[in-house]
């Protein structure tokens, strides 16, 4: 693919979409880690200098992905937790529910659990203020569309549902990165059963997790 020079406006948002989509497709094929600016240049058909006056980074790139895969999920996992949660149930048992159809939700989204997992530690690094600042803005709007879905079927949470919806995101992106040991770690499972304790799956662990926040913050705003 190759491109002329971007001269409108529609023409640049054009470009911008095509390279994030290469990148999106990229991640269908390799971890977070492994996508390059340069394969992504290669694929996209423009120099990396062209691909850098749209995004300043391959970590915005991966920033941009990420903020758009998090808005779609909220959009997807609200109507599977219609079908998911009984509202008549106790408030132990909707809870128990909504943290089962967000787990398994998000275990599912294997792309959008990755970018996750590469946050904090490399996503938010190699660009500038602006870009976390923008990113940040529409998480902290996601976050709140998160603890209004959560409010909304277990309200015993009260106040604490915005710090339940943070921490089960947090959680996330460390079970993702746990839940994928390396060679020698499996190695070790294997030659010592008792470890396997320690080997986890990343919907069930995530599951009992948000559970539990879940639970504790019932009791904490009873």
């Amino acid at each position: 693919m190759t491109f002329q020079r971007a001269r409108s406006a529609e023409q640049r948002e054009e470009r911008r979409r095509t390279i994030l989509d290469t990148a999106l497709a990229m991640l269908d094929e390799m971890p977070v880690a492994d996508v390059s600016l340069n394969e992504l240049s290669r694929r996209v058909g423009l120099a990396k200098s062209n691909v850098l006056r749209y995004f300043e980074s391959r970590e915005a790139v991966l920033l941009e992905l990420l903020d758009g895969a998090l808005r779609d999920w909220l959009v997807e996992v609200s109507a599977e937790l219609t079908v998911g949660v009984d509202r008549d149930l106790p408030a132990r048992e909707r809870g128990d529910a909504f943290a089962t159809v967000v787990a398994q939700s998000l275990a599912r989204r294997t792309v959008l659990c990755d970018l996750i997992g590469a946050q904090a530690g490399v996503l938010e690094h190699n660009v500038s203020v602006d870009v976390v600042v923008r990113f940040k803005q529409s998480a902290l709007a996601g976050l709140e569309t998160m603890a209004d879905l959560l409010r909304g079927y277990v309200p015993e949470v009260g106040e604490e549902a915005p710090s339940v919806c943070l921490m089960a995101m947090i959680l996330t992106g460390g079970l993702w990165t746990h839940c994928r040991p390396a060679p020698s770690a499996l190695a070790a499972y294997e030659a010592d059963p008792a470890l396997r304790a320690l080997h986890l799956d990343l919907a069930p662990a995530l599951q009992h997790g948000l559970a539990m926040l879940i639970a504790g913050a019932v009791a904490r705003s009873s």
